[in-house]
């Protein structure tokens, strides 16, 4: 579980990375999963955004993607959100130690 330290330096990390995983009419598929699942081994750190189209919310759709990717919501902000899960083998982010 992340604590408020380590998510504020993960969203100051998510400002600059570009969004790669999209939600749209049809909502969350299987190969959405696989996407989300395929960016998170090879970056740590994804941004998602939710269409206008799409049957589910921003927050409904971080959670899910978060719960089967074993993953940890960041942020949800609008229609976008963040999203990150440590690659034990060769970690990218380096995260402030808990309290």
């Amino acid at each position: 579980m992340l604590d408020s330290k380590q998510r504020a330096f993960l969203r100051g990390q998510a400002n600059s990375i570009d969004t790669i995983l999209m939600v749209g009419k049809g909502g969350i598929s299987e190969t959405l999963m696989m996407q989300a699942d395929t960016a998170l081994t090879a970056r740590e750190l994804i941004k998602g955004k939710v269409l206008e189209t799409s049957p589910v919310s921003s927050r409904e759709a971080a959670e899910y993607i978060a719960e089967k990717c074993n993953a940890q919501v960041v942020q949800v902000i609008g229609s976008k959100f963040v999203l990150y899960r440590k690659n034990e083998d060769e970690p990218i982010y380096v995260l402030p130690k808990k309290r």
